[in-house]
């Protein structure tokens, strides 16, 4: 699959149930996917699969991920929307 046809399916991926979240990954598909290697491609549609309390509670830092490869995208993530 291309890059253009991953980034329409992942656009869809992260239109979510919180608007808190949509506005961080909607401009982070935009922006930075396609400059992911393959294994940040992978790990963050894993993130995207998760559940929108987790992903909430994970980026709102009420909690950490177990998850090492996830836990490291979340905190990506956040240091692109802090700069």
């Amino acid at each position: 699959m291309t890059i253009a046809a991953d980034k329409a399916r992942l656009k869809w991926a992260c239109r979510r149930g919180m608007l808190e979240l949509d506005v961080l990954f909607m401009p982070f598909v935009d922006e930075a996917y396609e400059h992911l290697t393959e294994d940040k491609r992978i790990t963050f549609e894993r993130l995207l699969e998760c559940d929108d309390p987790e992903l909430f509670a994970w980026f709102m830092g009420h909690e950490a991920c177990k998850d090492e490869q996830l836990n490291a995208m979340v905190q990506f993530i956040l240091n692109r929307v802090k700069v």
